[in-house]
C-alpha cells in the first residue's frame, strides 16, 4: 500500500522497515499489527477522536510532532489506505507549477 504511492521508497530506520518519500518518512513498520504514520497534529486530534482503538499518538514527543500509531489488524483496509494517503501527503514534495518538478499530491487536504 506504501509502495503505491508516488514516488515511494522502502528503507529501514533503527532496523525497522520505513517507506519515505522524497527521502522523508511517511510510514514505519515498527512492529507486525502497527504502523506509525507522520500525520500534522490537527489530523492526528480529529483521527484518534473519530478511530478510537485504531489510531494512538505515539508517546512522548513524537506523538506531539503527529507521529501517530495504527493499529490495522482489524481495520478495513480502505480506511487503512485513506491514512497513508494523508501521511504521504504530509511529506511528499509539492510540485512547482512553474517548473512541473516534486512529486504531484494527490490532492488530499493536508492543510496543517
Amino acid at each position: 500500500m506504501a509502495l503505491a504511492m508516488p514516488g515511494a521508497e522502502e528503507s529501514a530506520h533503527f532496523g525497522k522497515r520505513d517507506f519515505r518519500v522524497g527521502g522523508r518518512i511517511f510510514l514505519a513498520l515498527p512492529e507486525p499489527g502497527r504502523a506509525v504514520i507522520k500525520l500534522t497534529r490537527g489530523q492526528q486530534a480529529m483521527l484518534t477522536e473519530t478511530e478510537p482503538g485504531l489510531c494512538a499518538a505515539v508517546p512522548g514527543g513524537w506523538g506531539h510532532k503527529g507521529w501517530t500509531s495504527v493499529y490495522f489488524a482489524a481495520a478495513e483496509a480502505d480506511t487503512v489506505h485513506h491514512m497513508v494517503e494523508i501521511a504521504w501527503g504530509n511529506v511528499a514534495p509539492r510540485q512547482d507549477p512553474g517548473t512541473g518538478t516534486g512529486a504531484a499530491r494527490r490532492g488530499k487536504d493536508t492543510t496543517h
